[in-house]
């Protein structure tokens, strides 16, 4: 297919170069060139904005960091919207809100263009390996007709409902992460300070029911004090945020969530903002008078 993508960073590109790998033709911008520059190396063309990336594609797929980018790339002067034909699609691969999504879908509609929500899990790693979970809502022939495109990206493809769907499967989904690495970081510190080898601990856990997948990546990485920024505070409280707001819209009771998104807001504001979302188990470390980071033994 012929394909257009918005957004080539550090989510963006492995999954725009993966579609490449499958045979699909891309045509891409983001804000900075350089960021493009494997893409263009591998065959893909360069628009020098998102309305030129969207002229005469089968679909557009956009990768951006918020909402309002969201709106804006598709709705703003030189958006994909006034550049995509009647018949063509939009596909919005970020984690955005479904309230503005569907919005988003009705005003694609007007013109005879489809739209559908696909946000994806798994990080850098799933999107480098192909590997990702693609949550996708929206007309059930509009995902079967660009699912090879899906199935370049990820692993794990699903269609799970109608407009709005994939947005709202990413904002629980994300949600209920948050709420375990807040778990992980002081459980780790807990148990460490009492007494505990925190690897035999992470170990124990593990086969245990308190094991999650969640725990055993992230309690590795903290052990092994591996901790980059693939995913930073900034963007934990921006989905947590989406994922709050979504509980008080429909009136469902996220005590939980509403936690969790304290704690991350707290974080960001004292100095973690650029860190990732695991390395808050310092601050905890700090009050705690102990360290587990860099207790790592094979």
């Amino acid at each position: 297919m012929k394909l257009g993508f918005v957004g080539v960073g550090n989510m963006g590109n492995p999954m725009a170069a993966n579609m490449i790998k499958a045979g699909h033709q891309l045509t891409v911008h983001d804000l900075s060139k350089d960021s493009a520059a494997n893409l263009l190396e591998a065959g893909a063309a360069w628009a020098d904005t998102p309305a030129a990336a969207a002229t005469g594609q089968d679909a557009c797929f956009l990768s951006l960091p918020a909402p309002p980018d969201v709106k804006d790339v598709v709705l703003g002067a030189g958006g994909v919207l006034d550049a995509t034909a009647s018949g063509g699609a939009i596909i919005d691969l970020s984690t955005n809100s479904p309230i503005l999504v569907r919005e988003l879908c009705a005003t694609a509609a007007e013109k005879g263009v489809g739209f559908l929500d696909a946000p994806v899990s798994g990080g850098v790693r799933g999107a480098r390996d192909g590997t990702l979970a693609v949550m996708v809502g929206g007309d059930a022939e509009l995902f079967e007709r660009f699912k090879p495109a899906f199935d370049a990206i990820g692993g794990n493809v699903f269609h799970v409902g109608p407009i709005g769907a994939g947005n709202v499967a990413k904002l629980v989904n994300n949600q209920c992460a948050f709420i375990h690495m807040m778990g992980l970081t002081e459980a780790l510190v807990l148990g460490a300070k009492a007494g505990i080898d925190p690897v035999v601990l992470r170990d124990v856990v593990r086969a245990s029911s308190g094991g999650a997948f969640v725990w055993d990546g992230g309690a590795r990485a903290i052990l092994k004090d591996r901790l980059a920024p693939s995913f930073n505070l900034n963007l934990a409280t921006k989905d947590i945020g989406l994922a709050q707001d979504l509980a008080d819209a429909i009136g469902a009771p996220a005590p939980m969530g509403k936690r969790a998104q304290e704690l991350l807001i707290g974080y960001r504001e004292n100095g973690y903002a650029l860190e990732d979302v695991l390395a808050t188990v310092k601050a905890i470390e700090e009050q705690a008078g102990y360290q587990v980071r860099g207790t790592w033994h094979d």
